[in-house]
């Protein structure tokens, strides 16, 4: 999954919960962004493994 489209559905699927996503800071190879009080990385390759992208979005629809 391109990384702008996960961006895209992480924002989206934040809002629908009432919540936003926001950027907190850059580490190493990834970036960290927070929804209400749950912190995760998002790599900055253009392209993340299904996978990842997958676990990610699930993480934010369970909060």
């Amino acid at each position: 999954m391109k990384r702008r489209e996960l961006l895209k559905r992480l924002r989206e699927t934040a809002e629908q919960r009432g919540m936003a996503l926001e950027f907190v800071r850059s580490g190493g190879r990834h970036d960290i962004y927070q929804v209400g009080d749950h912190r995760f990385p998002v790599g900055r390759r253009s392209d993340i493994p299904e996978l990842t992208a997958l676990k990610t979005i699930k993480e934010i629809e369970n909060l």
